[in-house]
């Protein structure tokens, strides 16, 4: 459902940080339809936002009164496996140089998209933000979790000390169209559909990662774009506030669905050998709907079957699969 043109963003300059990955895309044409007509979206290749010198250049170039810092080093349990300390690193310091810049050039709102790896291993289901900081969180991510989950604090301690405006926010499991669909670093929608797809075609059995008894929540990409707008426009408080869909099903069951959906009647079998990840997730999501109006629309079934479709038409079809 389109949303109306908002008065908050004409006249306003904004600089979405991963604008031309899988959110930011579907974030910047919601914010285009809300009426923001100066967006700026920086580009890897000519700002490393890892140093000093590269986030300054930006900031210069852009002169944002607004920032929406979505940009990341992410990935599924494999690459977060193989990357602690790169995971770490990329994002802590992207994260910290560009909220103090931001801080020093007087940028009216900064908007962090954090995590829900940030959340313990074993916090209480349903996740609830004042729960962040009650465990550690599960280990295959916890490097990446805990470097985006600084930002949370280092806001808040700048809002505290300098009265500088960021909110923070946990987006739960996205998946949609444009996904990453790389085997190597995709989640687990898109790297599902991938492998069922091409087992499908070879007519073959697939083998998952895990036993499958781990649950997930998923959230609509083009929901979590509009959610991100919400708040940006109308939230201004210090408290982070989760973004999900209020769902949870199993990774077994999600398998099942999947199937369904792209055609694939082989054998799933589980390689237990592989970690499942965190045990359960999914959010408690009251807090966003009380603080901003926002709820999910998309009913997975529909967004799932937006997703294959995509991958099929636009890509599976030039990769022959």
């Amino acid at each position: 459902m389109a949303e109306k043109t908002s008065g908050w963003w004409p006249g306003k300059r904004v600089c979405v940080t991963g604008g031309a990955g899988f959110l930011g895309s579907f974030l910047v044409e919601e914010l285009e339809r809300r009426g923001a007509l100066d967006i700026f979206v920086p580009r890897s290749r000519e700002y490393d936002l890892r140093h000093s010198i590269g986030v300054s250049r930006m900031l210069m170039d852009a002169q944002p009164d607004v920032v929406i810092h979505l940009a990341a080093v992410v990935g599924g349990i494999g690459a977060n496996m193989a990357n602690p300390g790169r995971f770490f690193y990329d994002n802590m310091m992207m994260g910290t140089e560009l909220i103090e810049q931001s801080r020093h050039i007087a940028v009216s709102k900064f908007v962090a998209i954090g995590t829900i790896c940030a959340y313990p291993k074993f916090a209480p289901v349903p996740f609830r933000e004042d729960d962040l900081w009650s465990g550690y969180p599960e280990e295959t991510n916890a490097p990446y979790g805990l470097a985006k989950k600084m930002m949370l604090v280092q806001l808040q301690a700048y809002r505290q000390q300098y009265g500088f405006n960021g909110i923070y926010l946990l987006p739960v499991n996205l998946y949609g169209p444009r996904d990453n669909f790389d085997l190597e670093s995709s989640h687990v929608i898109p790297a599902m559909i991938r492998k069922m797809i091409a087992a499908r075609d070879a007519g073959v059995d697939v083998t998952l990662w895990g036993d499958g008894s781990a649950t997930r929540e998923f959230l609509y990409v083009e929901d979590c774009a509009r959610a991100i707008a919400d708040a940006t426009e109308r939230y201004d408080g210090p408290e982070p506030v989760n973004l999900g869909s209020g769902m949870e099903i199993s990774i077994r069951d999600l398998a099942m669905t999947i199937a369904k959906h792209t055609g694939f009647k082989g054998r799933i079998e589980w390689d237990t050998q592989k970690p499942n990840g965190q045990p359960r997730r999914m959010l408690d999501v009251s807090r966003a709907k009380e603080y901003f109006g926002f709820e999910a629309t998309t009913g997975f079934d529909e967004g799932l079957r937006r997703t294959v479709e995509w991958w099929q038409t636009t890509v599976g079809e030039s990769e022959g699969e």
